[in-house]
């Protein structure tokens, strides 16, 4: 996860290629209920004048400088209406969203997010990914989002300023967890 970044522009059939990698994700029913707002250059002020207003104390200043911020949005009546679909509608998953077990909006929405970002590795860029969290309504009114959509999350993609990406005392600085902890063969 990259946190500070070059200003150097992405060249937009780059950024392009990287972003159309999330239409391949899996989803539920083929249902496709995500969204991407692709913001480059200026435009990501847009984004940061609304979830940091004041950017002074920031701890991260050069995630700021990314040059492109890709808002991933998931859509749950994309979700109800293709399963209120004669091939789905036995499920019962058409009739409201409280039907599903896990929202697979979010889950597709989500495996979309992770391609993009994998995409933009492959390409040599750095990403983060990263929350709206209580601002995400204002975020979406400001990018002119229809009703319906919520935020996932958004990928900051750029080149990374190895100058400035310091990751001590960060969460990046955290050992992962080893595959005997988090593999479970045959059962837990």
């Amino acid at each position: 996860m990259t946190r500070a970044y070059r200003r150097d522009p992405i060249p937009h059939e780059v950024l392009a290629r990287v972003v159309s990698a999330g239409q391949r994700a899996p989803s539920a029913g083929n249902a496709q209920g995500f969204a991407f707002v692709v913001l480059e250059g200026a435009d990501t002020a847009k984004y940061w004048d609304v979830t940091m207003p004041d950017r002074s104390g920031f701890g991260f200043p050069g995630l700021l400088d990314a040059p492109a911020l890709v808002l991933v949005l998931a859509h749950a009546a994309t979700y109800l209406a293709r399963y209120a679909e004669p091939d789905k509608a036995a499920t019962g998953l058409g009739e409201s969203a409280d039907r599903w077990p896990v929202p697979y909006w979010i889950v597709d929405a989500s495996f979309a997010a992770m391609l993009i970002q994998l995409a933009a590795i492959d390409e040599g860029l750095g990403v983060l990914f990263f929350g709206p969290f209580d601002d995400s309504d204002a975020v979406l009114r400001a990018l002119n989002v229809p009703e319906g959509y919520e935020a996932i999350g958004t990928i900051a993609i750029g080149y990374r300023d190895e100058s400035r990406d310091s990751r001590a005392g960060t969460s990046a600085s955290r050992a992962r967890r080893s595959a005997d902890d988090v593999t479970h063969w045959g059962g837990w």
